[in-house]
């Protein structure tokens, strides 16, 4: 049996600035959010910060950040002043019924380039999974772009659907995938990764 992957949840303050220096490491990312920007978008609703840990290269007993993973609830319709939230909410109502459903939706996430096919980001989305069946969600939803390949097959392979896709009529690859996932605990029982959770 493999090692557990060990995986840090992270309270607002402290897990927004992780994010933010975090992110500086992934090329793909055209505009990182600041920790500023994540905790305007997380502080008045439920979310969950999660940060997978690994060995590093030159001090196996040294363990540092190498994924993460932000979720958050997802309401409609949204009253918050953000409106790309309020336009998420406004896309996705005719796919989900907000009215006697919870939904989570996974909002940020990535593995740095060294550590990707390993598994982290699966382990993290099993957590989180998991963290959103006990606190009463029921749908669990990502969005993506057509671009990113290896997101999409990495949710394929955890049994997520597409329910909905948006065009772009200048570049095919910037297409918006979004998919969804019951929540249920049959879905657990699919899990494969073995991890262990502590609290920053």
């Amino acid at each position: 049996m493999s090692a557990p992957h060990l995986i840090r949840h992270y309270p607002l303050d402290l897990g927004s600035l992780e994010i933010e220096y975090m992110e500086q490491y992934f090329a793909e990312f055209t505009r990182p959010k600041s920790s500023g920007e994540l905790r305007a978008r997380l502080e008045s609703r439920e979310h969950l910060i999660l940060i997978s840990l690994a060995p590093a290269p030159d001090d196996a007993s040294h363990w540092m950040p190498v994924a993460f993973k932000v979720a958050h609830e997802l309401r409609a319709p949204e009253r918050e002043p953000d409106p790309l939230i309020r336009d998420l909410a406004l896309r996705l109502a005719p796919c989900l019924d907000f009215r006697r459903r919870r939904v989570f939706y996974s909002w940020l996430g990535g593995t740095r380039r060294e550590w990707r096919q390993q598994g982290h980001y699966r382990a993290l989305t099993e957590q989180q999974e998991e963290w959103a069946l006990r606190h009463g969600y029921q749908d669990f939803v990502v969005k993506t772009k057509n671009r990113y390949y290896g997101m999409r097959a990495a949710l394929d392979h955890l049994h997520f659907d597409v329910i909905k896709f948006e065009p772009d009529a200048t570049d095919t690859a910037n297409a918006k995938v979004y998919v969804h996932k019951r929540l249920s605990p049959e879905t657990m029982q699919a899990h494969l990764t073995s991890r262990l959770v502590s609290h920053a």
